[in-house]
């Protein structure tokens, strides 16, 4: 069969059934990871990715990490590379609307598509192995004797571990624009200035950092939630007498200027993906907590907890 007629013959067949020619061809998807490899957000998008292929809810996932501004640069790349495009996604969270808030980028979140979140997480403050402190109660001690003596080091500014040291400060009576945090692009570069002891505490999420407190590379402080995770013997920072609690959760966004019935579909392709059994895996081998939500709850939920943490951050002194 010629070329031409071919094609011809697939159009015709695509209409029949109502769907557009590229629903022949299999779904490949193409993932945006606004972070540097190692981290939170890589951790995530490919183990969403191995979901979705799992689930049958697309053929192929390529990776595309871009890092920087707490996400805000692949935030542009890829407003301004995936526009329309059916089969773009981008790995999204918390991290990335406190990096908005504090680095005031020209490309704002709302130029994406909303899809759904998935999951949530709570960070952990830790020591450097070869650490003169012992605990977060020393730690306090040194912050309040001589606040820019301690070397607060995590992701971005604006991340959940920074907005969770300027709490720490005010809970501590310091003033906490006077926090000395130390920001790195990703989590693997702060995992790597933790463990080189350039920091005086480092802050991430529990699933990035557990495999060096369990291999006794760092020390565990204590975790950001308010009850004390499972299977995690760490204390929380309320149990030590600091009234902080702040959880890290993450989403996925679709390409700027997609359809209502492409939105949907995308939706529904990450619900499918959130029933798998590797996803299940995934949540428990990261101690991340399902937490579902997606359409206009979810858009609702992005508004009003950007509203949230803006408020926390002109509190803490961060904006």
């Amino acid at each position: 069969m010629r070329r031409d007629t071919f094609l011809k013959s697939m159009a015709a067949l695509a209409a029949t059934a109502g769907l557009p020619l590229s629903a022949l061809a299999g779904t490949n998807i193409k993932m945006m990871i606004p972070a540097n490899p190692g981290g939170g957000w890589d951790t995530t998008g490919r183990a969403l990715g191995k979901a979705l292929l799992e689930a049958k809810a697309a053929d192929t996932v390529t990776y595309d990490n871009k890092g920087g501004a707490a996400g805000a640069l692949g935030l542009a790349q890829f407003v301004s590379g995936s526009k329309g495009d059916p089969n773009a996604m981008m790995v999204m969270g918390a991290v990335m609307l406190g990096g908005l808030i504090t680095g005031k980028p020209p490309v704002s979140l709302s130029s994406a598509t909303p899809l759904a979140r998935l999951t949530s997480e709570y960070n952990v403050f830790v020591l450097p192995a070869n650490s003169p402190f012992k605990s977060m109660k020393e730690v306090i001690e040194q912050f309040k004797k001589d606040p820019g003596s301690v070397k607060w080091g995590g992701g971005s500014r604006g991340s959940t571990e920074h907005i969770a040291a300027a709490m720490i400060a005010r809970e501590a009576g310091i003033d906490a624009t006077k926090v000395n945090y130390v920001a790195f692009r990703g989590g693997g570069e702060a995992t790597a200035a933790i463990l080189g002891g350039n920091v005086t505490i480092g802050g991430g999420g529990y699933s990035e950092l557990s495999e060096y407190i369990n291999a006794g590379k760092m020390k565990g402080l204590a975790v950001t939630s308010g009850t004390r995770l499972k299977g995690v013997d760490i204390a929380t920072l309320k149990e030590q007498g600091i009234n902080v609690e702040i959880g890290n959760w993450r989403g996925v966004y679709g390409a700027p200027g997609i359809t209502p019935a492409q939105r949907k579909a995308l939706t529904d392709m990450l619900l499918k993906a959130a029933k798998t059994k590797s996803w299940a895996e995934s949540l428990d081998k990261n101690n991340w907590t399902a937490a579902v939500l997606a359409g206009a709850e979810f858009e609702k939920f992005v508004d009003d907890d950007f509203a949230s943490l803006r408020a926390t951050m002109v509190k803490a002194g961060m904006v």
